[in-house]
């Protein structure tokens, strides 16, 4: 195997058409090298996409260096807890790197604008709106919903659609647990998120680079998936603003444009509800978006990625490792189609 310095490509090779004519982030690629993502059972149908020449990869883009450095006190809570059940082992993504190499284009398209930009966000007082097809709705204030509930300490792997991924060790609450504090009705079948929307508290809500706000979606099984997290931290602290706090939602096995940031309201809902990049772009980014390393993106393949702070990419595993956990969900369901 070997990495092969390539063109610089055009910078419309990762972000959507409504956004890469306003993007300055400066981009650069590699070769990715050969490899086939093994597919996974339970009947599901892991099917390369019907295209012929297969498109160059995403270029992965050099890691910011303008966070804080890693706190003693996150080191040693992170290193102190024993691994649980859901937790890799892999290596995890230095603090520093997870705080300052994000996507949260409400604070600035380059990915070391919501580091720069994110210290405007109020997050106390924060409440969160809990309604919908559900028996008892609530309005929760975040450090209330946090006493309820003692945040779980979850590493992760985080797996970009843009092809670079993370480990990352959230704190953070089980969504299944808060939704069954509020009793859904027979009729919930999805589960529906929101952002705040606040231009002067987030000013790239002052470009229509997206909808505002932001929106994403889950089916209620899996947002009902013990994996499924509400995150309150990372390494032991509490969450940053740049990195979406003070509550974010954290599905390690689909792409990281699910993990929708700054959580205003959670809807239980009949219908499968809209979410931000499918409207944006919806030949690109489905409403499933479950880490698929057969299944490419329009305009790079998803066969492999880069882990932030290596150079050589790696093999990209079928719902980013978490195929044991999750593939049931999904049985019989073509992941071609409803990607």
């Amino acid at each position: 195997m070997s990495d092969k310095k390539a063109p610089q490509p055009p910078e419309s090779e990762v972000t959507p058409e409504p956004l890469y004519r306003r993007r300055r982030e400066f981009i650069k690629n590699v070769g990715l090298f050969a490899g086939t993502a093994a597919a996974v059972g339970g009947g599901l149908y892991l099917l390369a996409p019907k295209r012929g020449k297969s498109p160059e990869p995403p270029p992965p883009e050099a890691a910011g260096k303008a966070g804080p450095a890693e706190p003693p006190a996150a080191q040693a809570s992170a290193a102190g807890n024993p691994a649980g059940p859901y937790d890799t082992t892999e290596e995890q993504t230095p603090y520093e790197d997870v705080t300052s190499y994000n996507n949260f284009y409400e604070f600035g398209l380059d990915k070391s604008d919501p580091a720069r930009n994110a210290h405007t966000l109020q997050t106390r007082p924060w409440s969160v709106v809990v309604d919908g097809e559900v028996h008892k709705p609530q309005t929760v204030d975040i450090d209330q919903l946090k006493a309820w509930f003692t945040p779980e300490q979850r590493i992760y792997r985080m797996r970009c659609v843009e092809a670079w991924s993370m480990v990352i060790p959230w704190l953070g609450i089980p969504l299944g647990e808060v939704l069954k504090r509020v009793e859904p009705t027979s009729r919930a079948k999805y589960v529906a998120f929101t952002t705040l929307v606040n231009p002067e508290q987030m000013p790239g809500q002052k470009r229509q680079v997206l909808d505002w706000p932001y929106v994403e979606g889950l089916r209620l099984d899996e947002a009902l998936h013990p994996l499924t997290l509400l995150a309150t931290g990372l390494y032991g602290r509490e969450l940053p603003p740049q990195n979406g706090a003070p509550l974010r939602l954290v599905v390690p096995w689909k792409y990281g444009f699910k993990g929708i940031k700054s959580i205003v309201r959670i809807t239980l809902t009949e219908r499968q509800p809209p979410t931000t990049w499918n409207l944006a772009a919806a030949n690109e980014y489905g409403f499933y978006a479950n880490v698929n390393p057969a299944v490419d993106h329009p305009r790079w393949s998803q066969a492999t990625e880069r882990r932030i702070g290596e150079f050589r990419r790696r093999p990209t595993l079928p719902f980013n490792g978490y195929a044991e956990q999750v593939a049931s969900l999904y049985a019989g369901l073509d992941l071609r189609e409803n990607y």
